[in-house]
């Protein structure tokens, strides 16, 4: 299949032939038409044309967060993309911590796939995590005390507590 000439950085910068795609409305355009792989290779379908596009991280950023609820078990939080796409945490949106290797670990939240094939994943910012973070309550997960947050009654551990 051919390579497409995008790349998306970790940063969320998207590039097209070398330069940086500077609308947001073409952002959104393009990420509207990519799919993900089994491989975990990411693809542009740009009807005529389809090909393999760079992606250094993940193609999405979590660059906001809101929460409704009375309490941390009843909360739902939704966070939205530097897309404009909102994406509500619970069993079909989950988000990944590799909370078991501790220290400053990214988190990832997945946002559906399109087309039948691997989930697209977000990254979640650090101001994002930051106000996650701040939601936070400890919950025993496998054995272990974890620091992590509810949304749409499944629970997602952000960090152990213990050793």
């Amino acid at each position: 299949m051919p390579r497409l000439p995008f790349r998306i950085r970790k940063d969320g910068t998207w590039y097209c032939c070398g330069q940086p795609v500077r609308r947001k409305e073409l952002r959104c355009l393009f990420a509207s038409m990519m799919e993900r792989d089994a491989q975990g290779r990411y693809w542009l379908d740009l009807g005529g044309r389809k090909g393999v596009i760079e992606v250094e991280d993940a193609p999405f950023l979590a660059v906001a967060l809101d929460f409704t609820g009375s309490d941390a078990r009843s909360q739902n939080i939704c966070l939205r993309t530097n897309t404009d796409e909102l994406i509500s945490l619970g069993q079909d949106r989950p988000l990944h911590c590799d909370w078991q290797r501790g220290g400053q670990v990214p988190a990832y939240v997945e946002m559906g796939s399109r087309q039948g094939g691997a989930s697209l994943l977000a990254r979640v910012s650090r101001p994002v995590m930051f106000e996650l973070t701040a939601l936070a309550i400890p919950e025993r997960v496998g054995g272990r005390t974890c620091l992590g947050v509810w949304s749409r009654k499944c629970f997602f551990p952000l960090t152990r507590l213990d050793p």
